[in-house]
């Protein structure tokens, strides 16, 4: 049984496949660390109110935080840090399904992790619901559905036309850009979802905190934006014009 697993799935016996997944887990769980502590961090500054000055440092404390952990892991496991930009890789088939699993069990393990890390750390008064994500007044469960898909739309757009398509990818400055989708994505979403956009993300304070209301919003936004990204980049935008797929002309 074990010979016929490993002829099916040989990258649950790689050492290689392991250490890329155990870097999306570091990586998934210092971004919830960051990410959730700078909800807490700018609530306490700011008495607890979203205003502009906290809506701008928690937009930062993402998007940062995004773009160091890609550069960090990007040589590594192609740095995902989110199981929405995985199942794209998946459906587009940049990774393998085995893979894409792995990468998915230790990302969402990760998250958890870190979220129960800060809850240690934070002092009880001042926790909250450690970033938990939630709709904002007046935003209905569709509302915030559709603009978890369209901002994840723009999020898994930006991965694929700056890091996945290696003929036309930015290099080193792919990190930075998808660490500016985060931001400018938290500057509009924030006040209307919590900007999910991550599963992960979503899931470790939910976990810490008990935080479950309209939970499945943010797996199904992101999933769908994810793969409507991946497939109409691949489809449309990735192929090269004519005379120009590999310089030769």
């Amino acid at each position: 049984m074990t010979m016929t697993l490993k002829s099916r799935a040989p990258e649950l016996f790689d050492v290689y496949t392991w250490r890329d997944a155990l870097a999306e887990f570091v990586a998934t769980f210092l971004f919830i660390f960051i990410g959730c502590g700078s909800v807490v961090a700018s609530g306490i500054a700011a008495g607890g109110t979203l205003d502009s000055g906290r809506l701008v440092a928690i937009a930062l404390g993402h998007g940062f935080a995004i773009a160091l952990l890609v550069y960090g892991t990007a040589k590594i496991s192609g740095g995902y840090i989110n199981p929405a930009v995985t199942f794209a890789a998946v459906v587009t088939k940049q990774i393998t399904v085995t893979k894409g699993a792995m990468f998915v069990v230790l990302q969402l393990a990760g998250a958890v992790l870190g979220a129960v890390v800060l809850s240690v750390v934070v002092p009880d008064a001042v926790e909250g619901n450690l970033g938990a994500h939630a709709l904002g007044a007046g935003v209905s469960a569709w509302m915030g559905l559709i603009a978890e898909i369209v901002l994840t739309f723009v999020l898994v757009f930006t991965v694929f036309a700056t890091a996945m398509n290696p003929k036309k990818n930015m290099g080193n400055l792919a990190p930075l850009a998808i660490g500016l989708s985060i931001l400018v994505i938290h500057l509009v979403a924030v006040p209307l979802t919590g900007a999910g956009v991550n599963p992960a993300r979503s899931l470790g304070p939910a976990v810490a905190a008990g935080a479950w209301a309209n939970h499945w919003i943010y797996w199904v936004g992101p999933l769908i934006g994810a793969a409507l990204a991946g497939l109409g980049y691949q489809a449309f935008f990735a192929p090269d014009k004519p005379g120009t797929g590999d310089g030769s002309a």
